[in-house]
């Protein structure tokens, strides 16, 4: 029997005891079996099918056109390759616009794919959506700051917190979420020092993404850690490989081997 297949799935209540205890989490995104298997027999502690994969699978500049048939499709191949992590899905754009229709579409998430959780971008205006879905027993990841799917309403990529009002709302938000029943929240480009004192005031686990050192946990895109892009990664990624030249160095070397004459005087 394989160490992967003895392992103990992590849950929600062992994610939030981690943050009592002082260790740090580690999350990553997956989009397919294999990686995910392969996140997950490095022991990552949460693996998250994020709607990112509009942009680095499917090629989107953003991530509005990702369906939830999209998610079911690559959350289930993902909780397929895990033994270990806890796998949260997020619920992409359009899916989580009132309480009802949250509550439908992540019932049909968790029951066709096997996932743990689900992930909701927003503020305290998502609180309501949070509270209603926890409420029927489904665990959810909060995620504010810099919230991909708003990113027409919010006028671009840039750091969040960096005024008064804008941190006091953001303080308020997290703690609505909290109260709602998130079990963990995403700091997305939050200002270090605000998405630090978030953390300090919440009992759930922060997991900061370009949000600083200071947060319970840290999330990157799994592509953005390796290397596996086409273009550069963002400022705060400092990849650990260079996948990208790896493929590209091999599939140099083969179509060259293919294209290149054979000898006929040496047979088959």
């Amino acid at each position: 029997m394989s160490v992967q297949s003895q392992a103990k799935r992590l849950t929600t209540r062992d994610i939030r005891a981690k943050k009592r205890s002082g260790e740090n989490l580690a999350m990553l995104t997956a989009y397919d079996y294999v990686t995910a298997a392969l996140l997950d027999q490095a022991g990552i502690d949460i693996l998250l099918v994020g709607d990112s994969l509009g942009n680095v699978v499917l090629g989107h500049e953003t991530t509005l056109p990702v369906t939830l048939d999209d998610m079911i499709r690559h959350a289930a191949a993902v909780q397929r390759g895990t033994n270990h992590a806890l796998v949260v899905c997020d619920l992409p754009f359009g899916t989580a616009t009132d309480p009802d229709t949250a509550l439908r579409n992540a019932v049909a998430l968790l029951q066709q794919t096997g996932v743990q959780a689900v992930k909701i971008e927003g503020g305290a205006a998502a609180a309501p959506i949070v509270s209603r879905l926890v409420g029927q027993g489904i665990a959810v990841m909060a995620h504010i700051g810099l919230t991909p799917q708003s990113v027409h309403q919010l006028g671009g990529y840039y750091r969040h917190g960096k005024q008064e009002e804008e941190a006091r709302e953001l303080i308020a938000s997290a703690k609505a979420l909290q109260a709602a029943g998130a079990f963990a929240i995403v700091l997305e480009f939050l200002v270090p020092e605000l998405a630090a004192e978030i953390t300090q005031l919440l009992d759930i686990p922060t997991i900061g993404i370009g949000s600083g050192a200071d947060c319970a946990g840290q999330v990157l895109v799994i592509n953005d850690l390796i290397g596996l892009s086409v273009t550069p990664p963002p400022g705060f990624a400092k990849p650990k490989a260079d996948v990208a030249a790896i493929v590209r160095a091999a599939a140099t070397a083969y179509i060259a081997e293919v294209k290149t004459p054979k000898d006929p005087s040496l047979g088959q």
